[in-house]
């Protein structure tokens, strides 16, 4: 068995960055820009008025002034002229400050008597114009790899970027094996359960950016598995669930190794998902997960996850942790790293009183994976421990 660490190194060296596309701004939330991309315009492109009120002249700006309105500069279209000694200009949030004002009186400190305005007591230094530029610049970058959040498709827009290079979603084909599977909605007979586990992880991959693929369910010969992975053509990733072990009926890996698959490693020192395979198969990366649906679900927080960040070039890490307080105290952990389903509250984390691998509700209800070393000593309450969020 090898280590965490020692398989995700491995699987990162299965993976290739996907290619390049250019789709439109109005679809680009999500996904990851591949490149840099420059603004194509200054924002704001002219000094603007922050305030509702009045341009001026700052050398003019005293208590009790009056100015003589000559005109008004509203957003989207200014006072065409220069402000001259005396004069004031009505504007309004976003306006274009006129030539030869350098100053906002705000509306509160004016009192205007027909086209004349005369200036109040209580006048700040502050200008209340937001000078050109004061945003980002023309050429300004917006480095790459990011993925694109909603403040990025609109600082996106701004900069008057109308298509962006992203990298193109891997596309992921999950299959899961088994007799004993029929697909949600199906009447399972009494030897038989319901498939969870390609839903969750469809879910889960295409949160990350993938596009997934959920293949009919894989039965246990080889002929069926056969025509399963022929059907996986032309992915990026082909992920397995279940048969990945050395059963009488798991047929993955011999099956896969029959149809040229490049073997990378089996088995992890870790709980729940011993049981994993990887390696390349006609071109794709593959990893085959166990077969009990926490298990699964954890290996692809753990692993298939940032495969996935990997492929959308955003570099080789481990799932993100975090760290927090023990609510409770918590016995020695065995040779293998383990991942506790957990819950999070103001006193800290606390491990499920259930960890069996086959208890989706208890995932369900879970806020974390609370990461344990192997070996680790008991821990007690107030105790540092490590987390994934899920």
């Amino acid at each position: 068995m090898i280590t965490v660490t020692q398989a995700l190194e491995q699987l990162f060296s299965l993976t290739t960055v996907m290619p390049v596309e250019e789709i439109a701004l109005r679809d680009a939330h999500g996904r990851v820009l591949a490149q840099e991309v420059n603004a194509k315009r200054t924002q704001p492109p002219f000094a603007a008025s922050s305030m509702d009120g009045y341009a001026v002249r700052r050398d003019e700006v005293e208590p009790d002034v009056m100015f003589k309105v000559v005109g008004e500069s509203a957003a989207g279209h200014r006072y065409v002229g220069t402000l001259r000694a005396g004069q004031a200009v009505r504007i309004f949030t976003g306006a274009p400050v006129p030539e030869g004002a350098d100053f906002v009186v705000i509306q509160e400190d004016v009192t205007r008597r027909g086209n004349l305005i005369t200036l109040g007591h209580n006048i700040d230094g502050k200008d209340n114009i937001r000078p050109a530029g004061g945003d980002f610049t023309q050429g300004q970058p917006l480095a790459a790899p990011r993925r694109l959040r909603p403040a990025d498709i609109a600082l996106l827009a701004s900069m008057n970027i109308a298509r962006v290079p992203v990298f193109r979603k891997p596309i992921v084909a999950i299959l899961a094996t088994g007799d004993e599977l029929v697909q949600p909605g199906e009447a399972p007979n009494q030897d038989q359960i319901i498939a969870s586990n390609t839903y969750g992880l469809a879910a889960m991959l295409e949160d990350m950016g993938a596009q997934t693929r959920l293949l009919p369910i894989a039965r246990d010969d080889a002929a069926s598995l056969r025509r399963s992975f022929e059907l996986a053509r032309g992915s990026d990733l082909i992920v397995t669930i279940g048969g990945a072990s050395v059963g009488d009926h798991d047929l993955v890996a011999p099956v896969a190794a029959e149809m040229g698959m490049e073997q990378s490693f089996y088995k992890v020192a870790m709980r729940p998902g011993k049981p994993l395979m990887a390696g390349r198969l006609e071109g794709a990366a593959m990893i085959g997960l166990p077969g009990n649906p926490v298990s699964a679900m954890v290996c692809g927080c753990v692993f298939v996850v940032p495969m996935i960040r990997a492929m959308l070039g955003l570099g080789h890490h481990p799932a993100p942790e975090r760290t927090l307080p023990l609510a409770q105290d918590i016995p020695a952990n065995g040779p293998r790293e383990h991942y506790m389903r957990a819950h999070i509250s103001q006193d800290g984390i606390t491990p499920a009183p259930r960890q069996d691998s086959s208890l989706l509700s208890v995932l369900a209800t879970a806020d974390a994976l609370l990461v344990r070393p192997a070996n680790a000593p008991a821990q007690r309450t107030g105790e540092i421990v490590r987390l994934i969020d899920i």
